[in-house]
């Protein structure tokens, strides 16, 4: 191995220029954290071709100098070393000269750094370095190659890479590791080379043995495969065979058979159709009949409505001449009465003030009281105008919102109060009242739009059901059913059908508590598991079909006269009041009720005289009036329903001759199609081969396949076999693939008789390698025990009893590759500790890991070597580092150590050469030069 002696940097870092002597055993690089110490050591493992530490490369230094080109060079020395015959490190490179030069060269290419380095003769300068070819430059791994031959192993590489604080990592190493790391620095390498010939010969072997038996294996699955193959070739064939035998002759056979079967029955079932429908057409006549005598009918309550109508003004008119002839007589009896009361208390001042404070009391509560009159009016004939123009009653303002967000997200609906109408209004107010909670439930058109509409309500918060899953209602309902009274346009949650098609229509409670069951009556009387309850309904609330929307608008009518008649009353009473209160307050200022009372006396007394006779008119008058408008309102009562009647039945008998127009059309075209498939079954037999349609054949077909349809499902099963297996490559439909399996199977004999072959001389080659790994095991034992004595030997230097023990080894490769290499370390008669078991202290472990390093590169026929240690003083106290020191000196390597600046001088003790860095002034591109501090040896580095 050999040594460092000089190192020069240019552009490495922040280093302009700098040179450094090495020729000592023990070269210490000191200065301040961050002054670039590891720097230098990382100029040196870059020029060794060896990783940066920290995770650091030489691209990060290279790119500090912001130069184009960055160098190291090195002169190391080449004499022969130990032995008078040994040859010189780089002999390998025909470098036969005292001192070699090694450079290595940083070039930017592009925006990346690229490496390549150069090994001469001699001493060279950087400027002469640059004007060299370049074919003489070398790669990394070339350059790894030649460092190797002159003795910088692999393995010394590793050591050199330790990272600054990792001074006791050698010790950390397993037995196995250190084992192995051993054989590397020593071991033999030409039996290494027929070792690993024999065994890369024997394995060779083994891998074609165990390719052959995998051949062998992998054509046995062809044969395999190919035996499949047929059998599966055998089996399509078959298939096509039924397949053909299906299409061909049971399909069709039994389809032909069905349906002439099919033919005869739909001609019986016609022949009944007809009958029937010839008994629908005699009952045409009576319901022509009694369409006529409901017209009649209509027509004799609508001339009683008019003559009612006529009459009922008359008896208005009639009404209206009494009421203006008593209303001077009465508006002149209440003068008198109004000045009796203030006559009373006129000559009273105190009785008089409380009647001017009640009549002001009774005159503020009037207007209140009309004042909220007319505000309730008010929204009655808002209510009436919404109504103007609308074909059902408008829902409520949410409902609104909601459905336009609806139709905004593309969603089809319906609610209830859309496609429900009353057919029977004798049970308007029993569906009303029993629909009322149900009227605006969204229907959905499709189910699938169920989410998205289920979170548009919970955004809107719809307090109503949203449903996705929707019937349509049957044709055939129960006829004393609750949803027989109704008329549906359009679907309905199932619930609802249910429940509607299970409550019963009864006439009154009674008749309800005799029926058992749920019931409700006309009334909206209803009955259910729970109990009774009245569900009635203000016909101003009513809200389906068209009906309901006259309903409301009647209600409302009446609630506007009744508003009105309210509103009329309360003026009347306000002007009674006002009068009162006038006379009242004139009274107050002097006025004499009495004096008015005498002199009017007569005119009151004739008053008195004439309003019995007034009244009675009036009340005779009115009681007329009544009887007319109740005779009138059940003759509209009577139209309205005579009415209804005749159009049911106007409706029915169109629906009854439509129907048996279509019944007749049917049978028509039914008769022209069995006559048709009558022909085209005879066709289809002639097709056939007469014995295909033997009674017998055709009885074992439906014994073997029951139908045609299952003979259908059973050729499609074939036929999905065979798709099945064509598409997945199952089916085999290769002739050739019977002579493939003949020749495969040959094959495989012939290669079962090679592998018994190429097993024969695989065990020639397996006792070749076990006699080579015997001799391989002697080597490896005589190196174990040479390190032995190299750690004992530096044990001693160091003070320290250090013992290896020699591993097990036995001729098997298993064993040698668990083998370790256990070392024991005694310091102070403390005990033994181990590699790595934490029993030793920072200066132990730094021994520990130097002996093992150093016992590595001991060798007494060719001693040398060099080893970089950052910071191998840290963290010990004086006591160790005097030992560390003295050890270095005792050995006969050269060591590159890097410390910081510490009051501690014995670090510097060892050194023979100190190098001391300086930080990066701020501000500046270079850092300061480097000092060197060189002692005066006493001997020479080569003796």
């Amino acid at each position: 191995m050999f040594h460092l002696q000089s190192l020069e940097l240019l552009h490495w870092d922040y280093c302009r220029r700098v040179s450094m002597p090495l020729d000592g055993n023990i070269i210490t690089i000191a200065g301040p954290n961050g002054s670039g110490k590891t720097t230098l050591l990382d100029a040196m493992r870059t020029l060794l071709g060896l990783e940066c530490s920290g995770g650091r490369t030489y691209k990060t230094y290279a790119r500090h100098a912001n130069a184009e080109t960055a160098w190291l060079r090195a002169l190391v020395d080449n004499r022969p070393r130990g032995r008078q015959n040994s040859s010189r490190p780089f002999a390998s490179s025909l470098l036969y000269a005292d001192q070699v030069t090694l450079a290595c060269r940083i070039e930017r290419h592009g925006g990346d750094w690229q490496r390549r380095y150069l090994l001469v003769d001699g001493v060279h300068e950087i400027e002469a370095l640059a004007e060299r070819a370049e074919k003489d430059w070398l790669g990394i791994e070339a350059w790894k190659k030649r460092l190797e031959a002159a003795g910088l192993t692999r393995a010394i590489g590793r050591v050199l890479a330790l990272e600054q604080g990792q001074t006791d990592r050698l010790c950390e190493l397993s037995p196995k590791e250190l084992l192995r790391l051993v054989f590397e620095v020593f071991g033999d390498q030409e039996v290494l080379d027929r070792y690993d010939q024999a065994r890369s010969h024997q394995q060779q072997l083994s891998k074609e043995v165990e390719l052959a038996a995998h051949e062998l294996s992998h054509t046995q699955a062809q044969l395999s495969d190919l035996a499949n193959r047929v059998n599966s070739y055998q089996q399509y064939q078959l298939r096509l065979k039924e397949r053909e035998r299906l299409a061909t002759e049971v399909v069709p056979v039994l389809q032909w058979s069905e349906g002439r079967l099919r033919t005869a029955q739909a001609l019986r079932e016609l022949h009944r159709q007809r009958l029937f429908a010839s008994g629908d057409q005699r009952n045409m006549a009576a319901k022509r009949a009694e369409l006529h005598a409901l017209f009649e009918k209509h027509e004799a309550a609508k001339q009683d409505l008019l003559d009612l109508e006529r009459q009922r003004k008359e008896a208005r008119a009639a009404f209206d001449a009494a009421r203006e002839a008593e209303r001077p007589a009465e508006l002149l009896a209440k003068r008198e009465e109004e000045l009796k009361a203030l006559s009373a208390v006129e000559a009273d001042a105190k009785e008089l003030t409380a009647r001017l404070e009640e009549l002001g009391n009774r005159q503020h509560a009037l207007r209140e009281s009309y004042t909220r009159t007319n505000d309730q009016s008010r929204k009655a004939q808002a209510a009436m105008d919404a109504l103007q123009g609308q074909r059902l009653p408008p829902p409520p303002p949410e409902v609104t919102r909601f459905r336009k967000a609806l139709d905004e997200a593309g969603i089809g609906h319906h609610v209830l109060a859309d496609c429900i109408d009353i057919a029977d209004e004798a049970w308007r107010a029993a569906a009303e009242g029993f629909l009322r909670p149900s009227r605006w439930v969204v229907v959905l058109e499709r189910a699938g739009d169920e989410s998205r509409a289920f979170a548009l309500a919970a955004k809107e918060r719809y307090r109503h059901y949203v449903v996705g899953d929707s019937e349509s209602v049957p044709s055939v309902v129960p006829k004393d059913s609750l949803l027989s009274t109704l008329k549906v346009s359009a679907k309905l949650p199932g619930w609802l059908i249910r429940q509607l098609g299970g409550i019963r229509c009864v006439k009154d409670t009674e008749a309800g508590r005799d029926a058992g069951g749920e019931w409700i009556t006309p009334d909206a009387y209803y009955r259910d598991g729970r109990g009774g309850r009245s569900l009635w309904v203000e016909p101003r609330e009513y809200q389906f079909g068209v009906s309901a929307l006259d309903s409301r608008r009647q209600s409302l009518e009446r609630e506007l006269a009744r508003y009105d008649g309210e509103l009329t009353r309360i003026a009347k009473e306000q002007a009674e009041v006002e009068r009162q209160l006038k006379d009242a307050q004139r009274a107050a200022q002097g006025h004499k009720a009495a004096l008015e009372l005498s002199e009017r006396s007569d005119e009151f007394a004739e008053c008195r005289a004439r309003m019995p006779a007034l009244r009675q008119a009036r009340v005779e008058a009115a009681t007329r009036m009544a009887q007319l408008d109740q005779a009138h309102d059940r003759a509209l009562a009577q139209v309205t329903r005579s009415e209804r009647d005749y159009e049911s039945a106007q409706g029915s008998l169109k629906a009854s001759e439509e129907n048996v127009l279509r019944v007749q059309r049917d049978q028509e075209g039914r008769l022209r199609d069995l006559k048709a498939a009558a022909q085209a079954s005879r066709e289809a037999r002639a097709k056939f081969p007469s014995s295909w349609t033997q009674p017998a054949r055709v009885a074992a077909l439906r014994d073997e396949f029951e139908n045609a349809k299952q003979a259908e499902i059973a050729m499609r099963h074939v036929q999905q076999e065979l798709d099945t297996g064509l598409n997945a490559g199952t089916w085999e439909t290769d002739p050739a693939v019977a002579d493939r399996h003949t020749r495969m199977h040959l094959s495989v004999l012939e290669q079962t008789t090679q592998l018994d072959d190429r097993r024969a001389s695989n065990e020639m080659a397996r006792i070749a390698a076990f006699n080579a790994r015997e001799r391989y095991i002697d080597v490896l034992r005589a190196t174990v025990r040479r390190y032995k004595k190299n750690v004992q030997e530096l044990g001693e230097l160091a003070g320290v009893i250090a013992q290896a023990e020699l591993p097990h080894l036995d001729n098997d490769d298993l064993v040698l590759a668990q083998a370790g290499l256990h070392v024991r370390f005694n310091f102070d008669g403390k005990g033994e500790v181990g590699l790595n078991d934490g029993e030793a202290s920072g200066g132990q472990q730094v021994l520990k890991s130097l002996i093992l390093l150093v016992g590595l590169m001991k060798d007494d026929d060719s001693p040398g070597g060099f080893v970089f240690i950052d910071e191998p003083f840290a963290h010990l106290d004086v006591r160790n580092i005097q030992l560390v020191g003295h050890f270095l000196r005792s050995t006969r390597a050269q060591y590159l150590l890097t410390t910081p600046i510490t009051h501690n001088v014995e670090v510097f003790e060892p050194s023979e050469i100190t190098l001391v860095t300086s930080k990066k002034p701020r501000g500046e591109r270079w850092a300061p030069p480097i000092a060197v501090l060189a002692r005066r040896p006493e001997k020479s580095v080569y003796d």
